[in-house]
């Protein structure tokens, strides 16, 4: 499935307020889902010692889709597709390899 399509297919679920016109929502459950994702990933260190089980995996792959729900809607919400944040991202991370600049901090480096 290419980018947009599920950008565009995800949109149909979308039962927020405000459709549309509201970045904030889409904002606050990216935050949520990722923090969920970092939670379980937490309990697998510290529970398992890091290793993922088939289970662990699924249920993480699960929360990874709920955050690619709210990239998408928060994304659309901006006039953004996901293929240009994609590719974008690409030609960022790009420019920091050719520069020798992927290590650091700073948006702008």
């Amino acid at each position: 499935m290419e980018l947009n399509e599920y950008q565009k297919k995800s949109k149909i679920t979308a039962l927020y307020p405000d459709v549309g016109n509201n970045p904030i929502y889409p904002t606050l459950g990216l935050a949520g889902e990722a923090g969920e994702v970092a939670d379980k990933v937490k309990k697998v260190l510290r529970d398992k010692g890091g290793n993922f089980s088939p289970e662990d995996k699924n249920n993480l792959k699960l929360e990874l889709g709920d955050v690619l729900w709210y990239v998408a809607q928060l994304s659309d919400e901006l006039g953004f597709d996901l293929e240009e944040i994609a590719q974008s991202n690409l030609l960022k991370l790009k420019s920091r390899a050719e520069r020798g600049k992927l290590s650091g901090s700073g948006d702008k480096r």
